[in-house]
């Protein structure tokens, strides 16, 4: 059985499981599927992704911030199975002014790091996370600097001293041979 036979048949357990879970299936540039979830069943899906489908690894936790097409967030899950070589995407739509998720800490703990960087960067919360703080960004900073809507500024910098009116290489004495 190939890769896009186990995809299918992941697929087609979770429609038997949740049927109203699935929004819409995708496939992606790569040729992978793509399962855009709804929020409130996104942790039954985690779930059975993980412990009867048997994709044991997240291998990557991301978001994206379409707002000038969508006015929400898409959180996406990339999971892996060992065991059938294969990827599955999850992906949901979160709501840029309550941006609340349950966490996945339980299921993956490398989920944990991941959902720091998401929180970090768009602001996105993950309730039930155990630790839930910024993890690249200095705790003082004000904002979420990957959401669009976040205000691009510009410092000017100046270069001061000799340099400033010289090149390096007119500035060191050349040695004599």
């Amino acid at each position: 059985m190939g890769n896009a036979e186990h995809i299918q048949q992941a697929i087609t357990r979770i429609r038997e499981r949740y049927p109203e879970a699935i929004i819409s299936e995708e496939t992606i540039k790569s040729g992978q599927a793509m399962l855009v979830v709804k929020k409130e069943a996104l942790l039954h899906v985690l779930s059975l992704a993980k412990e009867e489908l048997r994709f044991n690894v997240l291998y990557d936790l991301t978001a994206a911030d379409h707002l000038e097409k969508e006015p929400y967030f898409h959180v996406i899950y990339l999971l892996h199975s060992h065991e059938q070589l294969v990827k599955l995407f999850i992906k949901v739509k979160v709501d840029r002014e309550n941006p609340l998720l349950p966490s996945a800490t339980r299921l993956w703990p490398m989920a944990n790091w991941f959902e720091r960087e998401v929180y970090d960067f768009y602001g996105i919360r993950f309730e039930g996370h155990p630790n839930l703080k910024r993890i690249l960004l200095p705790d003082e900073w004000i904002g979420y600097p990957l959401r669009k809507d976040y205000p691009l500024t510009e410092e000017p910098v100046q270069f001061k001293g000799i340099m400033a009116d010289k090149l390096p290489s007119e500035v060191i004495p050349k040695q004599h041979e």
